[in-house]
């Protein structure tokens, strides 16, 4: 019998944030490859474990959304990706990882780097240009994560499972 694919774990970016970087996605995500809106990865594979994950987001769903600071536009070489701080969604995560830890993979153990890629996949002149595009006029800026999103990992696209909006 074949294994169900692995879950990922997203913040839920508000619709206002979540359609600007998926615009810009869009725009500069090689359309062969872009399967995906928006998104800011908690962690990238947990077991199919509905029931594990469900008990632990539930619970840390019950919060208040989080205030992050988009500070600024990092080129990565193969692409472009928006750079987020937020102090509390490293404690979130920290949380976070203590009850998945048995499960978590090596990418997953690590301490949380938060961004929003918009560009990947392309060469290091292209993602220099795109870098230069939206670095000219960026000024930092405030998000919001109003709750988490679980998806399955399909091999290219994600299948949407479960969403835990933040409720205090």
């Amino acid at each position: 019998m074949k294994a169900a694919p692995p879950l990922i774990v997203t913040i839920t970016l508000d619709k206002v944030s979540h359609d600007y970087f998926t615009t810009l996605r869009n725009t500069h995500y090689p359309k062969y490859c872009n399967f995906l809106e928006a998104h800011l990865t908690l962690f990238h594979r947990l077991p199919a474990d509905m029931l594990l994950i469900d008990e632990v987001l539930k619970k840390a769903a019950a919060r208040a959304i989080i205030n992050m600071e988009v500070t600024g536009i990092k080129n990565i070489v193969s692409g472009v990706f928006y750079n987020v701080e937020s102090a509390e969604l490293l404690a979130l995560h920290k949380t976070l990882q203590q009850s998945f830890k048995p499960w978590l993979i090596t990418k997953d153990r690590k301490k949380l780097w938060p961004h929003i890629t918009i560009q990947n996949k392309v060469t290091a002149y292209k993602s220099s240009q795109t870098t230069a595009l939206l670095t000219a006029d960026f000024n930092p800026f405030t998000i919001q994560g109003t709750g988490f999103t679980v998806w399955q990992y399909c091999k290219g696209p994600w299948k949407f499972v479960q969403h835990y909006p933040f409720n205090l």
